[in-house]
């Protein structure tokens, strides 16, 4: 029944939340060759040994979308423009370090969203039957420890402890006497264990190179579903229901020149495996006609990248000024789209500027994101019941967003 996985709120491609520190933002995310400060948990965790004494950082991320969708010529609402009904997200995140004097050793916790979103249309836009709304939360528990091998090099690497909660709702036909009518809902929650590993290495004053990776983990989503389809179900049906789905594997390398210690330029190449994404069921303990009991889902997600740039300019006083641009690829083919999922090319630009004190330090950066309209044709519902309605998810989609990144730290 489910036609597909969301992202709403989103900042890149699928539904990553790359954005876990306002100091790497403000530098289009460009940060896995620099990774000084705690956020090196998430961004690279090789990156905690250049930190000396107890440090904690903590901030979030709000992001306000301005989705649109446009049916295609023909369509019997074409002309209109529908906007996404739930338009702004707050992501925050935590992270500590710990390095022992005189120690080769460092120790860091991270509790971050890398995942998630939150997205809502109107019952009229015409792919009602294929989706309606849907969230997603995913929290990760990250514990790493980190060895500097040399006074150049630094290796890192930790458990991902992940919490994922997802809901998931379409449809079942075309048509609706109210918001809660003719309608299919998934909802459910599970854990999963994955690992993240970094290296950090400067083999010049001038140059540093920095490459993390985070495992792939699979979730078995446990929870219930929820159906009515006047006349045959009258009244709302609840099943328990269970569902897997696997997030994907991430690689990300980068180079850091610094032409002198108050510059800072450097370029990442960040890689998403979405192919995790190809297809699942969800299984139902029963069901009752003419929902089927198991229902397959066909995804077919594909890898992509982000291309990252960033550029600080540090100054003598201890604040600093920095700027950013990252494209984001699609990551959902036209095949089986889905509106939850409503990815297209991406373009974000940043700005922001911070202070770091002896033992204070803050940033605050702003983002704008930009997608060219995506016209998708050809599409088909990843599963009934839209294959037997006639709808599906062609249209054009619009992508705009702004963001405000703040964290703070301190060391002690």
């Amino acid at each position: 029944m489910i036609s597909g996985v969301l992202a709403g709120k989103v900042s890149a491609n699928g539904f990553r939340l790359p954005d876990q520190d306002a100091f790497a933002t403000a530098r289009g995310e460009a940060f896995v060759a620099t990774a000084d400060n705690p956020s090196a948990i998430y961004y690279n965790p090789a990156g905690i040994t250049q930190l000396e004494g107890g440090n904690v950082r903590g901030g979030f991320y709000e992001i306000f979308l301005e989705p649109s969708f446009t049916p295609p010529a023909g369509a019997p609402n074409a002309g209109h423009t529908y906007d996404e009904q739930k338009q702004d997200a707050t992501i925050p995140q935590i992270f500590y370090t710990y390095t022992p004097k005189d120690s080769k050793l460092s120790f860091g916790l991270g509790i971050y969203a890398p995942f998630g979103g939150k997205t809502s249309w109107p019952q009229d836009t015409g792919f009602r039957s294929v989706a309606l709304d849907g969230s997603l939360t995913y929290i990760t528990i990250n514990p790493v420890v980190a060895y500097k091998i040399l006074p150049s090099l630094s290796i890192g690497g930790g458990v991902m402890v992940n919490y994922a909660d997802m809901s998931l709702n379409q449809g079942l036909t075309r048509f609706y006497l109210s918001p809660n009518t003719n309608f299919f809902r998934f909802s459910g929650s599970g854990w999963s264990v994955g690992y993240n590993l970094g290296a950090l290495w400067q083999p010049h004053e001038t140059v540093s190179l920095g490459a993390t990776f985070r495992s792939s983990a699979t979730v078995t989503l446990q929870g219930q579903t929820e159906y009515e389809q006047w006349p045959q179900i009258s009244e709302p049906t609840h099943q328990s229901a269970e569902a897997n789905f696997t997030f994907p594997m991430i690689a990300v390398v980068g180079i850091s020149y610094r032409p002198t210690p108050k510059w800072n330029i450097e370029f990442d190449a960040d890689y998403s495996d979405w192919s995790s994404f190809g297809s699942t069921t969800i299984h139902q303990s029963s069901a009752t006609y003419p929902v089927e009991q198991d229902i397959s889902m066909k995804l077919n997600w594909r890898s992509s990248w982000i291309y990252e740039l960033g550029v600080t300019r540090r100054f003598d006083s201890g604040w600093q000024v920095s700027t950013g641009f990252a494209y984001s690829e699609n990551s959902v083919p036209d095949d089986y789209y889905t509106p939850l999922a409503a990815d297209m090319d991406r373009y974000f630009f940043s700005v922001g500027t911070g202070y770091r004190g002896q033992r204070f330090s803050f940033d605050i950066a702003y983002q704008f994101g930009y997608g060219p309209p995506h016209t998708v044709t050809g599409s088909q519902p990843s599963s009934i019941p839209a294959n037997s309605t006639g709808q599906t998810a062609d249209g054009k989609y619009d992508f705009i967003s702004h963001a405000v990144s703040v964290s703070v730290g301190m060391r002690f």
